[in-house]
């Protein structure tokens, strides 16, 4: 995907579906690519496509050790040309969602951080329980701010109100080059599919 992508980038989750597994739509409303996680890994390997017939792989997401709180992930391109990598910064996720972005010389290029703990908690708690949960994705909405090493604001990732609390949209709100976009792109759907699995 060497064209610079027409924000914002909505990612919209398959309802009921058995495997996490979700669409990622720009402005237009135009499929930019397709993930579904593989069920039972111990190890993720998550393929990107460019749409929902999984017949042309766009990207790679790879953890580079056993999944545990400080895990990092290695992106890569179809032909597994090395893009970047993204980590979750450990014990600080645990209360407050943290991760951050490198480029392809392991270089820290953005950090994704939570807005709000407390929001991402609520959001959790009552998500569990039974029919006040589904609608959950009307009241609580967390947020996500893309920072540089500057500390300048480039994009800003947040879940949209919407039924079961199935879609987010991302934003961008600075200057960023198509690399950057991607690297940002792939390390949220990793993490999207990380913070779905905390709950």
């Amino acid at each position: 995907m060497s064209a610079s992508l027409n924000f914002p980038l909505e990612f919209e989750f398959k309802v009921l579906a058995l495997a996490p597994q979700f669409f990622i739509r720009d402005a237009s409303g135009r499929e930019v690519a397709y993930v579904k996680q593989k069920l039972l890994k111990l190890k993720e390997d998550i393929t990107v496509f460019e749409n929902e017939s999984q017949t042309t792989p766009l990207y790679k997401i790879k953890a580079n050790q056993w999944i545990d709180w400080s895990a990092s992930y290695i992106l890569s391109d179809a032909a597994g040309n090395a893009l970047g990598k993204m980590g979750r910064k450990g014990a600080r996720s645990l209360w407050k969602a943290t991760y951050e972005v490198y480029d392809q010389a392991d270089n820290l290029e953005f950090k994704i951080e939570e807005d709000s703990a407390m929001v991402k908690i609520i959001d959790s708690l009552f998500s569990q329980i039974p029919v006040l949960g589904i609608f959950t994705g009307y009241v609580f909405n967390p947020k996500y701010n893309i920072t540089n090493t500057k500390g300048e604001k480039v994009a800003e990732f947040k879940k949209e109100a919407s039924f079961l609390g199935k879609k987010f949209k991302l934003y961008q709100q600075g200057a960023i080059d198509s690399q950057e976009e991607e690297r940002i792109m792939l390390s949220l759907i990793m993490m999207v599919l990380l913070e779905r699995a905390r709950g």
